[in-house]
């Protein structure tokens, strides 16, 4: 009799779903056993593209090898020929493969060379940029892309040579180097690292998750059209330069992980891999799955052997190269169902089991959970999936995907939704405190009260849905009025909530924990190709006259809490429940939140059961030095009392505020 996987023992709601979950289940260990010869090798070993494809230095000179089956000739131009199509430089075809090679003399190349396929197919041909380079410039005049040899004389060495990242728990400063600086223009990775860098190491976040590092030809895609997988952007500096970023990140106890693209590609011809060549079907799928309807991209076709060599080698070239410590995967739910998630409501189980999911797509983010994890055991992955799909973030000898973590991407939403919809006297802390700890059990998550995503024209952050235009008016302290008042208070609280009730990790976007005031809006034409909107004014939380300071020291003292003491350990329990009075008290270990979200009614004396002991506050979202009233003495000591066989505490809550309690 087979046995039941976890997945299913854990989820009785699962039973009728069994024989899928065990198909999904054995097709990886089918796969897995094709690519891995029968586990002659292991899929590290498979996953080797990047040491053979691309070009090499090797002990007699150089080699190139490109994968395009479907081409007639092959050409290496560039400068070391005047670009012209040279027979010395045509490839050779490697017998019964794919495969195109070529061999040079040491001499015939050198560092920073600029070079490009020139590809011949039946019927046509085009100028390439090769799939598996690992440099790509663009020139300032005439915006042309080519690939450049990169062998520097002195190549970047890592001074942190092992690094184990710290999840306990996990707390992400989410970033993008480009607009990471605040004069206008784009930044580069050693700006990053000598500017940004240090404000998160104060702020006591142990990880940075960096956006946009694979090379794309358009900036305003945010990273997310990629066409040059192993190249990490030139437009932000060298990749001397990013390893030098990571390593730094390092050395301060930081984890880097990249937000990886492996959903789907640019369109583009001529600097991506569509039509490569002249096969628009050699990396992605054909027929009417070819393209993503929303994206205006190409979709990968995970069903084949070759795709699979080209993404899972791409995962081990960006954890051994540069030391990633992982990926936030990009799109998920986009590469799981047919219809990339578009119009579906995830209603009940029988959406993620109906036949309408890609299992070739599903097997793919197995395999690289399970490559990552065997190149690095401690490595981080992390979904970004809407769809609630069951057993994503699960191990795989469960019946899992094998993410390590899946994004809350419910939270977000449900705060926009009742800052839009709902006026305060209506929120209801009993659905806030339901969604923030609405999740699978058995799989650890990422909480988030927004991301990048909020910050984004089109959109709006907290911050700007609670104050608007008063924010450039009256964030000057002394002048502030109602609407900023509230703003202040509930940023914090929203804030509080979110980040208290993890389990696993907790994500902020750079900037949104000081009220950024400012959209995120690259350069384009309908703006006249302005910076202005592609940068962070860290002066703003610098300006002792202004109210960003504020927040950006109660996020501060919020993430060094959490980084400091063993709080999330422990589930968090609700202790009491007020509707009416908009109070909402919960435990998790020895610490005790408090949180009042009346508008205009302070408690006095509340009463509510909690674990016998003596409490000191250890955070209050009211402190005048976060912006507050000053409305708690923070020294007074809390002890509970007997009453009724029942341990109580009682607390003064003023309106619109919070506190966190520790018990000694």
């Amino acid at each position: 009799m087979e046995l039941k996987l976890r997945l299913v023992k854990n989820d009785p709601w699962l039973d009728p779903f069994e024989k899928a979950i065990n198909g999904r289940h054995q097709h990886a260990l089918d796969k897995m056993k094709e690519l891995t010869n029968n586990g002659r090798k292991t899929l590290s070993e498979f996953a080797s593209g990047h040491l053979y494809f691309g070009l090499h230095r090797t002990d007699k000179g150089w080699v190139f090898r490109e994968w395009a089956p479907n081409a007639t000739e092959i050409y290496l131009v560039g400068d070391f020929n005047g670009w012209q199509e040279k027979p010395e430089f045509r490839l050779k075809r490697v017998r019964n493969t794919g495969n195109w090679e070529i061999k040079l003399k040491p001499d015939v190349l050198k560092h920073g060379d600029l070079y490009k396929l020139k590809v011949y197919w039946n019927g046509g041909c085009g100028e390439r940029i090769p799939a598996w380079t690992r440099r790509v410039v663009q020139d300032e005049q005439t915006k042309i892309f080519s690939a450049q040899v990169w062998e520097p004389a002195k190549p970047y060495k890592f001074r942190k040579r092992v690094f184990r990242a710290n999840t306990s728990p996990l707390l992400i400063y989410e970033c993008h180097v480009g607009m990471a600086q605040e004069e206008e223009k784009v930044g580069t990775y050693t700006e990053f690292r000598e500017k940004v860098l240090p404000r998160v190491i104060a702020d006591g976040y142990n990880c940075i998750q960096i956006m946009a590092i694979q090379e794309h030809p358009y900036y305003g895609s945010f990273g997310y059209h990629v066409s040059s997988f192993f190249a990490p952007s030139s437009r932000f500096g060298t990749p001397e330069e990013l390893k030098q970023l990571i390593d730094e990140a390092h050395q301060n106890g930081i984890a880097v992980i990249m937000d990886i693209v492996h959903s789907h590609a640019v369109k583009n011809e001529v600097e991506g891999l569509g039509n490569f060549a002249g096969d628009p079907n050699q990396y992605f799928y054909p027929g009417e799955r070819h393209e993503h309807p929303a994206w205006d991209s190409l979709c990968f076709d995970y069903g084949k052997n070759e795709v699979l060599h080209f993404l899972l080698s791409n995962c081990r070239y960006w954890l051994e190269e540069f030391k990633f410590d992982g990926f936030r995967f990009d799109g998920v739910t986009s590469m799981l169902y047919y219809s990339h998630g578009l119009g579906e409501a995830f209603c009940n189980y029988d959406d993620y089991y109906n036949g309408h999911q890609d299992d070739n797509a599903i097997c793919y983010l197995t395999l690289a959970n399970l490559l990552i994890h065997e190149v690095n055991s401690k490595a981080i992955t992390i979904a970004e999936e809407v769809s609630g799909m069951p057993g994503l973030a699960l191990p795989f000898h469960d019946g899992g995907y094998g993410f390590d973590y899946r994004m809350a991407m419910n939270i977000p939403d449900y705060w926009i939704k009742i800052i839009k919809e709902k006026v305060d006297e209506d929120w209801k802390p009993s659905s806030m405190f339901w969604e923030v700890t609405n999740r699978r059990k058995d799989e650890k998550t990422i909480s988030y009260a927004e991301s990048h995503d909020q910050a984004l024209v089109g959109d709006k952050t907290i911050i700007f849905r609670l104050i608007d235009s008063d924010m450039y008016w009256h964030f000057k302290k002394g002048d502030e009025n109602e609407r900023v008042h509230r703003g202040i208070a509930l940023h914090k609280m929203i804030r509080l909530l979110t980040s208290s009730t993890i389990n696993g990790g907790y994500l902020n976007f750079m900037g949104n924990e000081f009220g950024h005031p400012e959209w995120i809006d690259f350069p384009r034409e309908g703006n006249g190709w302005s910076y202005f909107y592609a940068r962070r004014q860290w002066s703003l939380s610098d300006n002792p006259d202004l109210r960003y300071g504020e927040l950006r020291d109660f996020d501060r003292a919020m993430i060094h809490l959490f980084a400091e003491n063993n709080i999330l350990t422990e589930r968090p329990v609700q202790l009491y429940v007020d509707e009416s009075r908009k109070v909402l008290i919960f435990a998790r270990g020895c610490f005790i939140f408090a949180l009042n979200f009346h508008p205009s009614e302070s408690v006095a004396d509340f009463k509510f059961p909690a674990p016998a002991g003596e409490y000191r506050q250890v955070l209050d979202t009211d402190a005048s030095v976060f912006g507050g009233f000053g409305r708690n003495d923070e020294s007074t000591a809390h002890f509970t009392v007997r009453d009724n066989d029942c341990d109580t505490l009682s607390l003064y809550l003023p309106s619109r505020s919070a506190i966190v309690l520790k018990r000694k």
